[in-house]
């Protein structure tokens, strides 16, 4: 395929070590089986129906909604389905693993601590243990995030290097906003080596102005953009300021509480966050500046990642790059760092376990899809593997493909929606793709509202959908059963010819 040719021919210019390019060969096979798979993880639904709607001309935020900024739904836009979107993950992966090759080499030499750290960047950022088969933003933003890393240790720190690296850490936080904690981590680092002196202070505060300046410049672009398009206001609050609200949200019962009581756990781990800082400083003579650079990253993209305290396992892809590093100083190095290593590992470990993130098995997603090449299972109860809605989702697409136009649109009402407007490459007419916006940010009623001025061609309920009782009387006066899938409803519009005929 065209875009693997490319990927072979860039690594060929870069002159790959043997090692690299076997496991980055090993890498693109283990990433076959996302190739075929079926149209079903929720986020990368709504990701590529947002994709969607950049394509059939609608403003993100203002038009139709998610609450992360621009860049992902623009690649699921390019990519518009999930093969491509999975190819060009895998194209994207190959050059994050070439990266961070370069800055490990950047950061230790010529040693195996490289290849150790290099080959357990690659396999956790591939395999489905922390969701790196997935098309999540976590999964691009770390290229960009490394890129800006791999500027800052191998340029002269002159105001056009420092912008560069800047508006990279900008364009992985366009990715996802926690992605800005990288920002801290190089600040924080330049104090720390260069003293608290007068002198440094200023370097420092020189430094980070030409980096912040970077970091500006592409946000700043893009709310000019949505400004000029007439979403500035809902591209704000949904890329920016829902983030906050997005804190702690695991934990609803405490919104009655006062600001304190609420954010106390936050609080408390900033705290451990600085006091972490404080003790590698204080250490800073006895410690290399590798192991304190690893250190202040982990710390800090542990913080992003606990931010919203969700258990979802890909917010922990922020962390492998240090943690890889890490690992690599525990297996290669021969001195005390290799057990000072253990303490800032043992904190990553600890804060999965606290939170109870889930996790993805690794062997029984490659078992299946080796049943399935194999000829073992068929293409149907491969895709039932990946959740019994799935292949009533493809039904449903398919009837919607018969009875509608692209420009025609649907409601669909229930749990995992998003997989029938994604394979049906159709729009809903409002701006929510997903059930829970609909609970977090709407309500039955406006919905409803929204569906009698501007009626959907097909309304589709889903079994087990939340309670829709408003609209039953609207469905009943405008709408006809026509078929029912696996327990979802499909109601069609009666155009005004066919609805006087049935009158009479």
């Amino acid at each position: 395929m065209n875009v693997f040719s490319k990927a072979k021919g860039f690594l060929q210019k870069l002159h790959l070590p043997h090692w690299l390019t076997i496991l980055l060969a090993i890498v693109l096979i283990l990433r076959i089986p996302t190739f075929f798979e079926p149209f079903s993880y929720g986020d990368e639904m709504i990701y590529l129906t947002l994709g969607e709607g950049i394509r059939q001309g609608k403003v993100l935020y203002r038009d139709i909604h998610d609450n992360k900024p621009p860049l992902l739904y623009i690649l699921a836009a390019v990519a518009g389905n999930v093969f491509w979107f999975k190819a060009i993950l895998a194209l994207w992966s190959l050059i994050t693993i070439v990266l961070f090759w370069k800055l490990a080499k950047a950061l230790f030499g010529k040693n195996k601590l490289i290849k150790v750290a290099t080959i357990i960047f690659a396999l956790l950022t591939t395999i489905p243990l922390l969701e790196g088969n997935i098309a999540n933003a976590e999964n691009f933003m770390i290229g960009t995030t490394i890129l800006a890393f791999l500027v800052i240790f191998t340029k002269r720190l002159n105001p056009k290097n420092l912008m560069i690296a800047g508006g990279l850490f900008s364009l992985s936080t366009l990715f996802k906003v926690p992605a800005a904690f990288e920002v801290p981590v190089v600040i924080t680092y330049w104090l720390i080596i260069g003293g608290f002196s007068k002198n440094n202070f200023k370097k420092v505060a020189r430094q980070t102005l030409f980096l912040a300046i970077g970091f500006l410049i592409p946000i700043a672009l893009t709310f000019v953009w949505y400004f000029l398009r007439g979403g500035f206001r809902e591209y704000l609050i949904a890329g920016f300021l829902q983030n906050f609200g997005y804190l702690s949200t695991f934990r609803p019962d405490d919104v009655q509480k006062t600001f304190i009581a609420r954010n106390l756990p936050l609080l408390t781990r900033g705290g451990i966050v600085v006091i972490i800082i404080g003790i590698v400083t204080f250490f800073k003579k006895k410690l290399s500046k590798q192991f304190i650079l690893l250190t202040i990253w982990l710390i800090l993209a542990l913080f992003a990642v606990a931010l919203s305290e969700r258990p979802y396992p890909h917010y922990l892809i922020q962390c492998v790059p240090a943690i890889s590093l890490l690992f690599a100083m525990l297996f290669c190095r021969k001195n005390r760092e290799q057990t000072l290593v253990i303490l800032p590992l043992s904190l990553f470990f600890f804060v999965p376990v606290y939170f109870k993130f889930w996790y993805y098995p690794t062997s029984t997603y490659y078992l299946k899809f080796a049943k399935f090449a194999t000829g073992a299972t068929s293409k149907e109860e491969y895709i039932s593997t990946f959740g019994g809605h799935v292949q009533r989702s493809y039904d449903i697409a398919d009837l919607i493909n018969k009875t509608t136009k692209k420009k025609d649109k649907i409601l669909v009402w229930g749990p995992d929606n998003s997989i029938v407007y994604a394979l049906s490459r159709r729009l809903p007419p409002i701006r929510y793709v997903a059930q829970y916006h609909i609970s977090d940010f709407s309500s039955n009623t406006e919905v409803l509202e929204k569906v009698k001025n501007s009626p959907p061609k097909l309304i589709i309920l889903l079994p087990n959908s939340p309670g829709f009782r408003e609209i039953a009387p609207f469905l009943r006066d405008n709408y006809i059963l026509i078929e029912t899938i696996d327990g979802a409803e499909v109601w069609s519009l009666i155009n005004s010819k066919a609805k006087a005929s049935l009158l009479l």
